[in-house]
């Protein structure tokens, strides 16, 4: 048995995912969304679960995070990579480091690249990637210190894992939940085929619009989302 909730934010685009030791109740969200805490909270209720940490994938520019309020209203650690250099923090994790909640494990695997302090987690047979590995797509490299070199070699520390692990991505925007790391291998147009240099190339040819909440997002998540 597992308890396991996948939530989707509609105006970002972003899944926000909340786990859960079957037996003692304690349980972590990833990613949440400053406009869905109140939805958070309510799942949290109704699971019947106490909420020990909040874990980051990486400091967003597309939305501001739901941890501050949840941290507030709950009294959960709010946690996110070494590499993010938050002064915020409860926990900040290293490549390798790992929490328990309750009977659960949650492994902590840097992956930088879309940003300097991506994290990705671990837990049993998934894997939660942020914007590092998305389906059929990868972050992009060209703000907040994006790097393609660092993206590449923290793609293939994703891929290194078996092709029947789940791959649950930080955001998609086209109505699909999961994926898995064979899947990626064999069809995500940034992996299959490609070798360093030509995803270094295919990065940097990229001609993304500038995320329209950057200003906002940015700042606030280096304060955890506080927002008073």
């Amino acid at each position: 048995m597992i308890l396991f909730r996948q939530l989707f934010d509609e105006a970002t685009w972003t899944l926000t995912y909340l786990l859960a030791d079957p037996r003692t109740r304690e349980a972590v969200i990833i990613d949440p969304v400053l406009e869905q805490v109140e939805r958070d909270l309510a799942v949290i209720r109704e699971m019947g679960v106490t909420l020990r940490y909040i874990l980051e994938t990486h400091v967003h520019a597309d939305h501001v995070t739901g941890g501050g309020g949840l941290r507030k209203a709950l009294g959960a650690q709010f946690v996110a990579g070494q590499g993010t250099g938050l002064s915020c923090t409860d926990v900040l994790l290293e490549d390798g480091e790992t929490l328990a909640f309750g009977d659960e494990v949650i492994h902590a695997i840097a992956t930088p690249g879309h940003t300097n302090g991506c994290m990705s987690y671990r837990w049993r047979d998934r894997l939660f990637t942020g914007d590092t590995l998305l389906i059929d797509a990868c972050g992009r490299t060209d703000f907040q210190e994006g790097s393609p070199d660092r993206l590449y070699d923290s793609l293939q520390k994703l891929l290194s894992y078996p092709d029947e692990t789940l791959v649950f991505p930080g955001h998609d925007y086209h109505g699909r939940r999961v994926s898995t790391i064979g899947q990626e291998k064999g069809i995500n147009p940034y992996i299959a085929g490609l070798d360093r240099a030509a995803f270094v190339a295919k990065m940097n040819a990229l001609d993304l619009p500038r995320p329209r909440r950057i200003d906002i997002a940015v700042p606030a998540n280096k304060r955890c989302g506080e927002t008073s």
